[in-house]
């Protein structure tokens, strides 16, 4: 049966990259003619001319066994030297690799000399511990210099990092120790969040006494000062082991399909999927995609991914992607309103960011406060600015460009996932004419496709299921120690090509739209809609900061559509009948989209359900909307929001 995810809100904005930035653009247009023209032959090159390789390889991909690729298989390199040493030997050892900012207020600056040589510092310390190539290491941590340094150490010795959110539960942490086998992990005795000091070591303590697997030894970084448990034998403070190892290590090469990180993602059963990535591919494609999605240009940017490096973006575009193309970037440990709402702007101020990576979430989360937050500050030295995480709604990004942007600069958005590695589908900043909502076009070198349930490909215009339909360079090699399992998630549906598991359209211009997760997708009375075409629609209306949309069962409809809407500050004090305002927002959105979409009912509430990453839990919302007892609430960063909002609806 063909299936297809109906669509029907129209973005017809339109915005062409300025003569002047044109002019300067790292990337142009031929990059789609080589890669399309050759495009295992675009990937050789870009490896080459981006990467240094202690043994070239001959081979660029075997895909003789699918779906397990092998990119490059018979060169060498090592990671760690392509981030750090090779950009000191070319004399650029005195440009600052990290400015630092602490939740506190602390704050340094960290050049690729003195980051290369703490990196060597800690390779030693590991090898000192036990750690050898193709052993695992976890890795929880706050955001500060010390988790880069840690990720880059165990590539360059040839250890495969496994980074855990600091957010997560020591049930968590417990649960990716064992299943990667971690001998090892390090940590500090906490962090800084929200204008305090949060513990991070009594967590590490209490996974590893439930844990199966025998950890070694616990690195612990001294961050807050705070007094902790201390187990003699295995626990050594960072400052320490450092010092006392030889500050010299000579990088070696390792294979380009040596694994180099794991990085656990949710599983559907409820198991954590630890996604395995290697080396010289991943590398390639992260430092081209940052290169040219953020038209870098290292001598003079400073570049602000906001990511934490618990998250695929952390990884590929706080530390790979920009380290490896010799990047000046921020990295800050706290939050967006701590100490005051305007810090992101005061940071960029401080630092002149010019290029600002963030989601959509947190730009919903700025436009709730208003416009006055941030002409407190000069961010005027913004010339590019990228959005990531979800589809991000016309609204949030009109906003995203002309209150942070001034009206004039490059908006890129881009969709990818912890599977991918790296950016698959997005604007080139200086080609593109850029669509509000749209991720636009696959990049060079990658090969999208949107199908129907069928895996028939849906020919012009058109929703459906979003395919790839070759190997890319930085995918997943697999799901750690289940092979079946990632050949039944990620191949079984289409056998032939990857389903990534979002919707997606694709307009009269050949652009595609991502509509989220298909499980987000909803059936109301044969239709199926997506939630983020009516999100996008509640946050057209001048009333609304932010909407959650989910489908709840309907002995009617089969499902129907229950919003739940957080009002922009400016306006809340003003809508006083919570019935009237919630039919006004009804009314909006079947005259933007059709009757068929119009929310059954519109909640208004203060907060919606969201983890540390800033994502929406909408299974919560689902709970509520149909009267269900609401599920596992641990991983949100505020766990009684779900009780409030329930006391908000009834």
């Amino acid at each position: 049966m063909t299936v297809q995810i109906d669509h029907a809100l129209e973005e017809i904005r339109r915005f062409r990259p300025s003569p002047e930035f044109a002019a300067q653009a790292v990337a142009d247009a031929r990059l789609y003619e080589e890669a399309a023209a050759d495009r295992l032959g675009f990937w050789a090159e870009q490896a080459r001319d981006l990467l240094t390789w202690s043994t070239p390889f001959t081979q660029t991909l075997d895909w003789s066994n699918p779906p397990f690729a092998k990119w490059f298989h018979d060169g060498e390199l090592n990671v760690a030297y392509n981030c750090l040493d090779r950009h000191v030997e070319a004399g650029l050892g005195d440009r600052v690799a990290l400015h630092f900012e602490g939740e506190p207020g602390d704050s340094r600056a960290i050049t690729y000399a003195e980051l290369t040589a703490e990196v060597k510092r800690a390779a030693n310390a590991l090898l000192a511990l036990g750690v050898a190539a193709g052993d695992r290491v976890a890795i929880y941590l706050p955001m500060i210099p010390e988790a880069v340094v840690a990720m880059l150490a165990c590539a360059r010795i040839g250890a495969v990092h496994s980074v855990v959110f600091g957010g997560f539960s020591s049930k968590s942490l417990q649960a990716r120790i064992d299943d990667a086998q971690a001998e090892v992990v390090i940590t500090a005795d906490g962090g800084y969040r929200k204008g305090r000091a949060f513990p991070l070591k009594p967590t590490v303590d209490e996974a590893i006494e439930a844990a199966e697997t025998t950890v070694r030894s616990v690195l612990v970084v001294n961050r807050t000062g705070e007094d902790v448990a201390w187990t003699e034998g295995r626990d050594v403070w960072w400052a320490d082991q450092l010092a006392a190892v030889d500050a010299e290590h000579e990088a070696q090469g390792f294979n380009a399909e040596q694994p180099l990180f794991i990085l656990y993602t949710s599983g559907t059963t409820g198991n954590p999927k630890g996604i395995l990535h290697t080396s010289g591919g991943y590398l390639t494609q992260a430092a081209f995609t940052h290169k040219n999605v953020f038209d870098l240009h290292p001598e003079r940017d400073v570049y602000w991914c906001t990511a934490d490096v618990g998250w695929i973006t952390g990884h590929s575009y706080v530390v790979y992607g920009p380290l490896a193309n010799g990047a000046t970037q921020v990295l800050y440990e706290g939050t967006p309103d701590t100490p005051h709402p305007g810090r992101w702007w005061e940071i960029i101020e401080k630092y002149q960011v010019s290029i600002l990576y963030t989601a959509p979430t947190a730009i919903r989360s700025f436009m709730k406060q208003g416009r006055d937050v941030v002409h407190g500050f000069n961010v005027r030295s913004l010339r590019l600015l990228g959005s990531v995480g979800e589809p991000i709604n016309p609204e949030a990004w009109i906003w995203y460009r002309h209150v942070i942007g001034g009206g004039s600069i490059p908006v890129v958005d881009t969709w990818w996932q912890t599977e991918t590695g790296a950016i698959m589908i997005s604007a080139l900043p200086g080609i593109t004419d850029l669509k509000p909502g749209s991720a636009q076009v696959a990049i060079p070198g990658i090969s999208i496709d949107i199908v129907d349930d069928d895996g028939t490909p849906i020919e012009g215009e058109g929703g459906g299921l979003l395919t790839i339909t070759e190997p890319w360079p930085s995918m997943l090699r697999g799901i750690w120690g289940d092979p079946e399992r990632f050949k039944e998630t990620y191949w079984e549906k289409f056998g032939d090509r990857y389903f990534a598991g979002d919707g997606a359209r694709r307009d009269e211009d050949g652009d595609i739209w991502l509509l989220g997760r298909v499980d987000d997708v909803m059936n109301v009375s044969g239709h199926r809609l997506s939630t983020a075409e009516i999100e996008s629609s509640l946050v057209a209306h001048p009333w609304t900061a932010e909407a959650a949309v989910v489908g709840a069962s309907d002995e009617t409809t089969g499902q129907a559509v229950v919003a739940f809407v957080i009002l922009k500050t400016s306006q809340a004090d003003q809508v006083t009948d919570v019935v009237a305002a919630s039919d006004e927002l009804r009314r909006h959105v079947a005259l933007q989209i059709g009757a068929i979409a119009r929310p059954r009912q519109v909640f208004i509430v203060n907060e919606l359900p969201k983890t540390r990453s800033g994502k929406i839990m909408r299974r919560l919302l689902r709970d509520l909307a149909e009267g269900r007892e609401i599920g596992d609430t641990t991983t949100l960063a505020d766990t009684s929001i779900m009780q409030i909002i329930s006391e908000q609806v009834k």
